[in-house]
């Protein structure tokens, strides 16, 4: 480590203003190497439980059919496009499909036109069969 002294002549030099900071590096490098050294060494792996494969993977389910039924202006109604001649013929078609495993989903969609007496009959009808996914589609037609 090197000092800087003075001149060594008598004359009254103006005091150093320096800090001598050698020896705060080394404190400060003492403490940085016990610090590295008390660290536990970290382990940069993930632990994960994950889970075991299923030897019964659960089934595969069946999309069920869809139905398209429609209730025209006059009152006619079709049945995938099949017009139907009567209500008993209808309540035929319902009880068919509410055995249907799974059971098939009703799209019903009237006409803006139509009579809500006939749009009444067909949910009626579906309700007594037992059929319990049916929805009304085609309702952007009613936005005014």
């Amino acid at each position: 480590m090197g000092m800087s002294v003075g001149s060594g002549s008598g004359d009254h030099e103006a005091p150093m203003m320096e800090i001598n900071t050698t020896p705060l590096i080394d404190v400060m490098l003492v403490l940085l190497v016990m610090l590295i050294i008390t660290i536990p060494i970290q382990t940069h792996a993930v632990k994960l439980d994950m889970p075991r494969p299923n030897a019964n993977p659960p089934p595969v389910e069946v999309e069920p059919e869809i139905i398209e039924l429609n209730v025209d202006f006059d009152g006619t109604i079709t049945w995938n496009g099949t017009a139907v001649p009567d209500t008993p013929t209808l309540e035929g078609f319902m009880r068919k499909a509410s055995k249907q495993d799974p059971q098939p989903e009703m799209h019903l969609k009237p006409n803006r036109l139509a009579n809500y007496a006939q749009v009444a009959i067909v949910l009626a009808v579906a309700q007594r069969n037992g059929v319990v996914k049916i929805g009304f589609v085609g309702n952007e037609q009613y936005v005014q």
